[in-house]
């Protein structure tokens, strides 16, 4: 049987996983749709540069409002390596979760204030589906680790209600995913993804 991962653990291949698919990003893929309707593949990597950068600043203690300012910036205006800067962006947030106050307390998010053991599944579940994204808007691999996907699938269950009524997540549970099919499938339709 596979160990559990804990909550860094399962971040850090989190964030491996999608800097991974990154990294075989073409420029002639940029303007390629992505599963997430709004969002072509440039567009998507914004976002995880954003989400990622917005994660370093709450953790850091940053003014809400100010990281709100910031939510809009296109770090890939003047950024010739999204690679680097996303490697470097979640290595401080590694660190943040990691450094004093761990994941201990409560951040003030954006969206309001939550508990960083909460926060740290937000982000490994950002960093996992949007991986998977990537890889479906430019045919690379969608397969994500077993372990991580676990993680996942069990740090989703206590806030399944709380994840599909926020409305981020498309529609939600197609209905048309049972028990035996696989757990990385049953997750990402939870999540509102086809695959």
């Amino acid at each position: 049987m596979e160990a559990i991962l804990r909550p860094i653990a399962a971040l850090e291949l989190a964030n491996t996983e999608f800097e991974k698919r990154l990294r075989l990003v073409e420029p002639s893929q940029l303007a390629k749709q992505t599963p997430c309707p709004d969002w072509n593949v440039r567009e998507l990597i914004n976002h995880m540069l954003l989400g990622t950068r917005m994660s370093v600043q709450v953790l850091a203690g940053m003014d809400r409002q100010q990281v709100i300012d910031q939510l809009d910036d296109d770090l890939l205006a003047d950024n010739a390596d999204p690679v680097a800067r996303f490697a470097e962006l979640a290595d401080e947030m590694v660190a943040g979760f990691s450094g004093p106050g761990g994941l201990e307390g409560v951040v003030a998010h954006p969206a309001g204030d939550f508990p960083r053991s909460m926060f740290v599944g937000f982000r490994v579940a950002d960093a996992a589906v949007h991986a998977w994204d990537l890889a479906t808007a430019v045919d690379g691999d969608t397969r994500l680790d077993a372990g991580l996907i676990q993680f996942l699938w069990d740090d989703a269950q206590p806030q399944r209600v709380m994840l599909l009524a926020s409305g981020m997540f498309g529609d939600g549970p197609s209905g048309t995913v049972d028990e035996g099919q696989p757990l990385q499938q049953r997750y990402l339709d939870l999540l509102g993804r086809r695959p």
